[in-house]
């Protein structure tokens, strides 16, 4: 095959990605709606988001991202989406399931414009979560990103987790969890974790591993509980909760 027609397959391949893009963000939302709908969800702990209007930076792994998307639904939340050609899928679902337009970059790509985006959200008084693990893992270990947030901004860091029975698992990096039609899905709320506005990298790498011993004992006691199968490879970061 010429460069010429690869250019013109490459430039074909996002045209109509792009016109179907917005599509299927909608068809997949509707999907996750209908979906969410059957499903019994269980909160447990304290609640931050109650009463209405306060302010949270919520830290969840990236297996969580679609029972996460659905269960905080139009409430006008955001969350940071990578500069991928899959980030505007993404944009697109999470538009239509009712969140602010997100702030887009990543680890790896635009991290800090998403950061900068991110922090004045939370200043303007929008609640956002972050995928701690994404958007390509490892899975269970947060990048540096959250704790950034929470220093800049003031606001804690709060963990956050679900586990559902029956559920489905993607064969992807993160195990995506899909709670099965009429699932019993259980959400459990974390301690907040307090970052220092004058917290030295030192002590922001100390925060980075009480949130994935955090989140890794949230994540265990609720799998437990639910009788999900830990996926091969994945590691045991505390005691259950």
């Amino acid at each position: 095959m010429s460069d010429a027609t690869r250019q013109l397959r490459k430039r074909w391949t996002a045209a109509v990605t792009g016109f179907a893009a917005p599509v299927l963000s909608w068809l997949a939302a509707l999907l996750l709606r209908g979906l969410g709908a059957t499903w019994r969800i269980d909160v447990e702990g304290d609640n931050p988001l109650e009463p209405p209007g306060a302010i949270v930076v919520a830290a969840l792994w990236h297996r969580d991202v679609l029972v996460t998307a659905y269960q905080f639904r139009d409430q006008g939340y955001s969350v940071p989406v990578s500069r991928s050609r899959d980030g505007d899928l993404i944009t697109g679902l999470l538009l239509a399931l009712g969140y602010a337009p997100p702030p887009r970059g990543s680890s790896s790509r635009g991290g800090a414009v998403a950061l900068r985006g991110l922090v004045r959200l939370v200043e303007a008084g929008t609640t956002v979560s972050l995928p701690v693990d994404g958007p390509r893992g490892p899975a269970r270990k947060s990048k540096i990103g959250v704790v950034s947030l929470a220093r800049l901004t003031g606001v804690p860091i709060t963990p956050l987790a679900f586990s559902a029975r029956p559920c489905f698992r993607f064969g992807s990096w993160d195990g995506t969890l899909l709670p099965a039609p009429f699932a019993r899905v259980v959400l459990r709320f974390g301690e907040p974790i307090a970052v220092g506005r004058d917290a030295s990298p030192e002590e922001e790498a100390a925060v980075v591993s009480e949130l994935d011993r955090t989140l890794g004992a949230l994540t265990d006691g609720l799998d437990e509980r639910m009788g999900l199968a830990k996926p091969a490879g994945a590691r045991a970061d505390g005691p259950p909760a």
